[in-house]
């Protein structure tokens, strides 16, 4: 088995998921919409494990939509905000180190007239609300902030836009991508007093192919997929049960102390990391599970596969990337050595110290080979 310390691209499902998933395929198969005993069987249950996800969130059953995945639901609420604000403006407002997910509705919605504001990180990658109170006007529908970056591991200033936008007056609905978040740092969405609020399954120890849209109570947007009518209305097709089984499992599976244990490796990483000749720290992530360092002078997409070639696998920032340069990393102003040469190292519940120092001595003989070299 590879060293794996990509635990921001995705997670490796865990037992208790997995059992849950086979048992909803092989046990509860019933579709349920069906009107007799096995399908309502089938309906009760996702009744119940919705019931779970939502006490994990910290909100009411009710105002969660079962979606595919996060690009889905941040697609989704983008497109669907815009929509519920129409008569009221076309300005948008989000952030220059959003997810793909995001940035890509927004510019296809730019694209069709609407005006958009990106605000720029610090050399920190945190955004400031003061811009964001100078960005707002009469016409802003939306501003979409994600709450923790997926390659930096920053923490974004959700809670504060939220009262900055009510402050203000504006009619603006506020967006969270809190895909990187979920589980990792406390919040409910009250709490962050977001409207819409984004999670994928997979980045907690579920199966991918299922994510879930938070949805304020009271709050009427335009459904998504028009058919049958399930999940209120507001995405009509058969529900996913096992994705869904598998993702309540997940939820009771990740124990009150997981995110402390996961922060304690990635410091004593960081730690281990200092011996590198030459390596930076760009991010230590205020999140627990991700940070962001760099060997100036070494290619990133290099760095991977050298990683790679001896069993250890992180990446050059977010997998939607797909080898392209990150926009998240550039946002930052690095200096061009620098940024050419960042890894994005991110950590989950079964990483362990062993492992850090792994990659710690990976990257030694790594960089001793290319001194050898020269």
């Amino acid at each position: 088995m590879p060293i794996y310390l990509d635990h921001a691209a995705t997670t490796p499902v865990c037992p208790q998921a997995a059992q849950a998933a086979y048992q909803a395929m092989t046990e509860g198969f019933g579709n349920p919409s069906a009107r007799y005993a096995l399908g309502q069987e089938a309906a009760a249950r996702v009744r119940d494990w919705r019931a779970v996800i939502a006490e994990k969130l910290g909100c009411l059953p009710e105002e969660l939509t079962f979606l595919s995945c996060g690009t889905e639901g941040d697609n989704w609420a983008i497109r669907a905000a815009a929509e519920h604000g129409r008569r009221t403006g076309r300005h948008i407002i989000t952030t220059a180190i959003e997810h793909a997910a995001v940035l890509e509705p927004v510019k296809a919605l730019a694209a069709q007239g609407y005006e958009v504001t990106y605000l720029k990180p610090d050399k920190t990658g945190h955004i400031s609300v003061d811009d964001l109170k100078a960005a707002l006007r009469p016409d802003t529908i939306l501003v979409s902030m994600m709450l923790v970056n997926n390659e930096l591991g920053t923490l974004q200033p959700v809670a504060q836009a939220a009262q900055a936008i009510r402050a203000s007056g504006s009619p603006a609905l506020l967006h969270c991508d809190a895909v990187q978040g979920f589980l990792k740092v406390p919040f409910t969405p009250r709490e962050l007093g977001v409207d819409l609020l984004t999670l994928s399954g997979h980045k907690i120890r579920a199966p991918k192919g299922i994510g879930v849209q938070y949805i304020r109570k009271g709050l009427r947007l335009k459904p998504l997929l028009l058919g049958g009518g399930q999940e209120e209305g507001l995405r009509s097709g058969t529900e996913p049960t096992a994705q869904i089984a598998a993702l309540a499992a997940a939820c009771e599976a990740w124990e009150e102390n997981t995110a402390a244990r996961i922060r304690e490796i990635k410091e004593y990483a960081l730690t281990a990391l200092a011996r590198v000749p030459g390596l930076e720290v760009v991010s230590p992530g205020d999140a627990p599970h991700i940070c962001a360092v760099a060997l100036p002078g070494y290619p990133s997409e290099m760095l991977v596969r050298d990683l790679s070639d001896r069993g250890i696998c992180v990446s050059s920032g977010s997998a939607c990337h797909k080898g392209k340069p990150s926009h998240v990393f550039a946002a930052l102003g690095l200096p061009k050595r620098t940024l050419m040469g960042v890894l994005r190292v991110s950590f989950g519940p079964d990483s362990t110290k062993t492992e850090a120092d792994a990659l710690t001595e990976a990257l030694i003989q790594i960089t001793q080979s290319r001194i050898a070299m020269r």
